[in-house]
């Protein structure tokens, strides 16, 4: 982003506000169509839309047959568009209009491309369907039949004329628009496939498709999955009201999809006009191209095509005001699917993921015990029901868990007392070692002033603790032939809150280790709402999802209470959403901030869809730039070293790991200077707007 731009505005963050338009049409009469045209131009424009696609031969309608070959209509046409043309002078944004046009006394279905009274080119259908109820071929020539590059037309002479047109916005140059018409979409290989692999981030097609049974359906999975595979962004208009039905129907059903995902769609078969909107993130999908090789091998097999593209460079009218968010904010938890359906499927498989490879890890090795230490915690008590569950799957009795509780000075009744509630209704293997004795002997010999009764509570005082409860967990596993279950999770992980080595850092087996801790809270719920283990195990497992998230390390203060994780590294939801960003697209801080802040303000000032449950929490600019700055630090410039060395665990989803081995591969000894550096950029506060 650069400085000059309004931060709290999506077009500084390479997001864009697109629009897919639906007006009703009159057959035949283009005047009155330009002017539908016109009306819905200016209010996606008032919406602070840059794009807006029109449906296909919309200046005419697309059921006017053999009307297409009548000069009046081709002149009206062609004077409609000199019409929208000249009205667009005032309305800042790009249009994609269809027409018929006439070129070297050949008859073609266009697309022009319209911004600001220029028209920046005119793109012809490629494939010309001419079979059940569309024969196309009878009034139109193939796009790619035309021989020459350029069209004249009153006042825009030499206007680019061809199917490999591409329009790159000078002053976003992740901007790059590619236009194809309705068939074009459904051949084998179409034209967009191409024009993503030239660079275009955005897919424009104008359509007719007329309605018929369950034909929605398979026009929303084209439509989703040509925008997954290309990597790109695709508007789609089809044709609605006023479209002749002597012999077909349209349900006007416009799509708006972003790297697979369907983003808007329009309610088909509508009385009225319709126009749909939807912000889209070029930054997601350019740093999508660049981690995907294989988009950039094919690329190099189609070059001889790729090389035929034609740039129209121009400059994309973009809103400029200074507080302008995302019209629909980001999951404030990324790795927690909002819907309810989808997020228990997403538990399901994660657990089923988690319960695999511990199994498989026991079957390689040929152990059949698990050592864990029970903390009370959420980690401790996850881990143990996935430990609980391979051992079913192995069916090995429930006693082949062993299950310790390994209480320090900090340890608070109600943990240990909640430790041992979990495990005998788990009806696993249960001990209780108290480490005070060891840790007292650690500290003496290593001369620490705790051990002398001075109230010392360093690092060295916490990180003894977590040492010696590894410790014994390895030795239980030695005298026991044993495996240790490590139960320290993604999020610990990122932000180095793990004791190196003989602490909670190490394992022989991980299997939290790429399950953040925001998602581990839903999967406890999810194995409480299937009742996995029974109604005492549920009554634990409340109990634990109830507690304060305390590492237990360092006695109760008299006034500011229980050690509290989050009041150091910050809170895990919104470490969690740092984590998100950055891991799995490589999204700078001052891009984190702005979907952060777009996520997490105050949900009294917008819709807010997508919030799991009643989570009203609200965090300002300057509190989200805090702890950003605290993610930013830990993560890339202290913690590496940890997760160079981390033991084995499974991966369980797209937002990715970091092992060494795996997701992520980095060096220990790097510094954070440009993300601290970029992260200065973020203001303090939201001028002019009350967070």
């Amino acid at each position: 982003m650069n400085g000059d731009k309004p931060f709290f505005n999506l077009y500084s963050h390479d997001f864009v506000r697109v629009a897919v338009a639906i007006p009703e049409v009159r057959v035949a009469d283009p005047a009155w169509n330009a002017g539908r045209t016109v009306e819905l131009m200016r209010k996606a424009a008032r919406r602070q839309v840059c794009l807006v696609t029109f449906p296909e031969l919309g200046l005419t309608a697309y059921s006017c047959e053999d009307l297409f070959h009548q000069d009046a209509l081709l002149e009206s046409a062609r004077q409609a568009l000199f019409q929208v043309i000249q009205a667009s002078t005032d309305i800042p944004l790009v249009a994609v209009v269809g027409l018929p046009l006439r070129h070297q006394g050949l008859l073609y279905n266009c697309a022009a491309v319209v911004c600001q009274g220029k028209l920046l080119g005119i793109v012809p259908k490629t494939y010309l369907p001419n079979y059940r109820e569309y024969y196309e071929a009878r009034h139109f020539a193939a796009g790619d039949h035309a021989t020459a590059g350029t069209l004249d037309l009153p006042g825009f002479p030499a206007t680019p004329f061809g199917t490999g047109l591409q329009f790159r916005a000078r002053n976003q140059p992740l901007f790059a628009l590619a236009v194809e018409i309705c068939e074009d979409l459904w051949v084998p290989i179409p034209p967009s496939s191409i024009a993503a692999l030239a660079g275009a981030s955005l897919i424009a097609n104008p359509s007719a498709s007329n309605a018929t049974i369950g034909k929605e359906a398979y026009r929303r999975q084209l439509v989703s999955n040509q925008s997954g595979r290309c990597l790109a962004a695709y508007l789609y208009s089809a044709s609605g009201r006023g479209e002749s039905t002597t012999d077909l129907a349209w349900d006007g059903h416009g799509l708006i999809a972003d790297y697979g995902e369907i983003k808007a769609e329009s309610e088909r078969f509508a009385e009225h006009d319709q126009i749909i909107t939807a912000d889209l993130d070029l930054a997601r999908l350019h740093q999508e191209r660049m981690r995907q090789n294989t988009f950039g091998e094919t690329s190099a097999r189609f070059r001889d095509r790729i090389s035929a593209v034609k740039t129209v460079s121009f400059d994309l009218p973009m809103p400029e005001q200074d507080l302008l968010p995302l019209q629909v904010p980001p999951l404030r938890y990324p790795y927690v699917p909002n819907d309810p359906r989808e997020r228990d499927e997403r538990c399901r498989d994660v657990f089923r993921i988690q319960v695999q490879g511990l199994v498989t890890r026991l079957k390689a090795t040929g152990i059949k015990k698990l050592v864990l230490g029970i903390s009370g915690g959420l980690d401790s008590a996850h881990a143990l029901l996935v430990a609980v569950e391979a051992v079913q799957a192995l069916g090995l009795p429930r006693s082949h868990v062993l299950a310790y509780t390994l209480p320090g000075f900090a340890t608070s009744a109600r943990s240990l007392a909640l430790s041992h509630q979990l495990m005998a209704a788990l009806e696993v293997s249960t001990a209780e070692i108290d480490i005070r004795p060891s840790c007292l002997q650690m500290l003496k010999d290593i001369g620490h002033p705790f051990h002398d009764g001075e109230p010392v509570y360093d690092i060295t005082f916490e990180n003894v603790q977590a040492g010696e409860r590894t410790s014994h967990l390895f030795r239980l596993a030695n005298q026991h032939g044993a495996l240790v279950v490590g139960t320290s999770d993604l999020s610990e992980l990122a932000l180095g809150w793990s004791t190196y080595g003989v602490g909670d850092h190490m394992s022989h087996y991980h299997v939290n280790a790429s399950v953040p801790k925001t998602l581990i809270q839903y999967l406890i719920r999810w194995v409480m709402e299937n009742g996995h283990q029974g109604g005492p195990a549920s009554e634990a497992l409340a109990a634990v999802l109830a507690s304060d998230i305390s590492p237990e390390l360092v006695p109760e203060h008299p006034v500011n209470g229980v050690q509290r994780s989050e009041e150091t590294v910050g809170p895990y939801p919104l470490q969690d959403f740092n984590l998100y960003h950055t891991l799995r697209f490589g999204f700078g801080p001052e891009r984190v901030a702005f979907l952060s802040w777009c996520a997490w303000r105050d949900p009294a000032s917008g819709q807010w869809p997508n919030i799991p449950e009643a989570d009203w929490t609200a965090y300002d600019i300057g509190t989200i730039k805090h702890w950003l700055q605290v993610f930013v630090k830990r993560f890339f410039q202290d913690s590496q070293f940890k997760r160079t060395c981390i033991a084995n665990a499974p991966k369980v989803g797209s937002g990715g790991s970091l092992s060494p081995r795996g997701d992520w591969r980095a060096p220990s000894d790097a510094v954070a200077v440009p993300w601290l550096k970029a992260l200065e950029q973020v203001p303090q506060d939201t001028p002019g707007f009350q967070d």
